[in-house]
């Protein structure tokens, strides 16, 4: 079948999963990220150094963590100002969060590397 524009903007493509978080004493939905919230992720994820750019990896985990973690109607649990926050909590919880909300997102490693080599 192909698909129109309308089928493109109307289809609910934003897989999101529950994550149980023994730590926190529950669990957390994590949502896949959209384009835009993507594009975002990656140019905070470098910095310059030397004249280019490289992987910023100071709190990684967390920035995925915040933009992902949403409550039932799909609102963000967290704000681009908790990260700080986040960054303080289990290294073993935001892990956990982290990896799923990468999944989600078909965000990889190498995703993490060539994001650098692409803002050279």
């Amino acid at each position: 079948m192909l698909l129109t524009r309308d089928a493109i903007l109307a289809a609910n493509d934003l897989r999101v999963e529950r994550v149980d978080v023994p730590e926190w004493g529950g669990s957390v939905l994590v949502r896949g990220l959209t384009a835009a919230e993507r594009d975002a992720f990656d140019l905070a994820a470098t910095i310059e150094q030397g004249g280019r750019r490289v992987v910023n990896f100071h709190q990684l985990r967390a920035r995925l963590v915040a933009i992902s973690a949403v409550d039932e109607s799909g609102k963000r649990l967290f704000t681009d100002d908790d990260v700080e926050l986040l960054a303080q909590k289990s290294g073993s919880a935001v892990g956990r969060v982290f990896e799923v909300a990468m999944r989600l997102s078909a965000l990889t490693g190498q995703d993490i590397e060539d994001i650098s080599r692409n803002f050279s």
